[in-house]
């Protein structure tokens, strides 16, 4: 079984959603004691970086996210969600949960493209450049694009936690993989066919650390 951890953060009917469209059973809870029971996790999320944190903290979610990491079971970040398993966020001045050593920018309001100003958040579909081959990411076509609506990104401290990249303004890190830990600025569940190709993949995931 797929759990959802629910932190009040939004987007959970559609990962939901996404999950019965792979014919995933699948459990929203803010529970341990439910979620352990769990093969997988998805950390999903929109909203703010503070107000997502206290929710976490005051249910000891944090806490057992990194336990369930520390022993060395799937899970996957997804926007927000991925945001906040670094040490830090800019948003609110955040101390994360750190999963990952690095921390959450916000983009440039001055960023420019050929001389145009762009828009933030970043808002629309948008290719990832993968560096390397990942269980998660097999039979996703290369030119495939993926949704993103954003104002922060993940900046992990070691390059080798960046899976993939993307370019808006700067080239940031859209998708990070440290053992048995996934997680992308993007949403899969938003995306079309690449994005339930990367459900499957992680529902059928068993990494090996």
């Amino acid at each position: 079984m797929i759990a959802i951890i629910d932190y009040k953060a939004g987007n959970l009917t559609s990962v939901a959603r996404a999950l019965e469209n792979i014919g995933e059973e699948y459990l929203i809870t803010d529970e341990s004691c439910l979620l352990k029971k769990a093969t997988h996790v998805i950390f999903p999320g929109v909203g703010a970086a503070g107000e997502a944190m206290n929710y976490l903290r005051e249910k000891k979610l944090a806490a057992w996210i990194r336990e369930w990491v520390n022993e060395g079971k799937p899970l996957m970040g997804i926007c927000l969600g991925t945001q906040i398993i670094l040490e830090y966020s800019e948003e609110n001045d955040t101390s994360c949960i750190g999963l990952v050593a690095g921390r959450t920018k916000r983009f440039s309001d001055k960023m420019t493209e050929s001389g145009i100003p762009l828009k933030i958040p970043h808002m629309g579909w948008n290719s990832v450049a993968f560096r390397r081959s990942h269980p998660v990411f097999e039979n996703i076509n290369p030119e495939a694009e993926f949704y993103f609506v954003h104002s922060y990104y993940p900046a992990p401290a070691d390059d080798t936690a960046v899976l993939g990249i993307t370019g808006y303004g700067i080239n940031f890190c859209s998708v990070l993989a440290v053992e048995n830990l996934v997680a992308m600025q993007f949403h899969p569940e938003k995306s079309g066919r690449p994005g339930l190709q990367i459900l499957r993949n992680f529902c059928a995931w068993r990494p090996l650390c």
